[in-house]
């Protein structure tokens, strides 16, 4: 019997045809994106990522030939003779810059500008200007195609200029961009994860436009659900709002706005088995509606199509999900560049 796309292994890499296409990854993370390309046929050469955590999980993972670990100001400026020569004649160049201060929650516009002090890598950065790095990497190594991932924040409000930059540059270096708003719900996820994506061709290829068109049957949380999540504590808050929810609720805002007045614990998300799961997010909290639980290890694992096999060593399984770029819907969108333009 056929496994379901989002039920897979490593270890079934090994049985994937090779069209011998090359891509090297920035902001790798835990590299989602980077099983995503190995899924389509696609050799992963290497990555940069500044997190030593994320980066030896991505070398238990991938076992890259040209890892970097190293923030991405620093290895922009690297000699060319310090870089393999296979990098400078890649297919893809992928990136997925982080972009907490794009996103919806919280007083975003007032740390654009700014250093904070953000997760990756706990390094003090400007997030807001790591994409134009990303964009300097791409000057250097002119890849035949960018692609660049970040949220839908980047095109509400004051943030759509930002955007518009984003395409000036790819423009200036010589690209020809396009920008797709896609969800991952139809294209095998087993979640709504809208996500923003960059995708940039050459100009001397002369590729006809990409066209991304994807309707995938939905996958259920009941679906996929498996595995003993952690129990609610007996008589906590959580717990008494658990007990008290409706078929309307989405979340713990919505119950304790019903019964306390104010909306509280708006993160804390219900999994129904009858409905495409919402966006795994890192920070957020995902419970159970049909029993009071916390979502298991294996549900997030399928939540974002990691392999069941993925050595998380001593990471925090939904932390690094959440981070990465699910691994089906890299794998989908690198299909269709290879077929559309790389394959001609």
């Amino acid at each position: 019997m056929t496994r379901p796309a989002w039920d897979w292994r490593l270890s079934d890499l090994s049985a994937v045809p090779q069209h011998g296409r090359t891509v090297f990854s920035c902001f790798s993370c835990g590299g989602g994106s980077t099983m995503g390309y190995k899924r389509a046929g696609y050799t992963v050469l290497g990555n940069v990522e500044i997190d030593p955590q994320m980066m030896r999980l991505y070398k238990k993972n991938h076992n890259p030939r040209f890892p970097f670990q190293m923030p991405i100001q620093e290895f922009k400026l690297l000699p060319a003779s310090q870089l393999p020569k296979e990098l400078f004649d890649l297919s893809i160049l992928d990136g997925s810059p982080p972009c907490s201060v794009f996103s919806m929650s919280g007083q975003r516009d007032k740390k654009w500008g700014n250093e904070h002090k953000f997760r990756e890598g706990q390094a003090v950065q400007r997030l807001d200007d790591l994409f134009f790095d990303f964009l300097d990497v791409a000057e250097l190594l002119q890849p035949r195609v960018i692609v660049a991932e970040n949220v839908t924040g980047m095109i509400n409000g004051k943030a759509r200029g930002y955007v518009s930059l984003v395409l000036s540059r790819l423009r200036s270096i010589g690209y020809r961009p396009q920008l797709f708003l896609l969800n991952s719900a139809t294209m095998g996820v087993p979640q709504k994860r809208e996500r923003l994506i960059f995708i940039a061709a050459r100009n001397d290829l002369n590729f006809p436009l990409l066209k991304l068109e994807f309707n995938e049957p939905p996958v259920l949380y009941g679906d996929i659900q498996g595995g003993e999540g952690k129990p609610l504590k007996a008589g906590g808050v959580t717990y008494q709002r658990w007990h008290k929810r409706r078929p309307v609720d989405a979340d713990m805002g919505d119950i304790s706005l019903r019964h306390e007045g104010k909306q509280s614990s708006f993160n804390t998300r219900l999994m129904r088995r009858g409905k495409v799961a919402n966006t795994l997010l890192s920070s957020s909290f995902y419970v159970r509606y049909d029993e009071p639980c916390r979502i298991s290890d294996t549900d997030i694992i399928r939540l974002q199509t990691f392999p069941a096999d993925y050595d998380f060593m001593d990471a925090d399984v939904q932390y690094v999900c959440g981070m990465s770029v699910p691994p089906l819907m890299m794998q989908r969108i690198a299909e269709q560049i290879h077929e559309q333009w790389l394959s001609k």
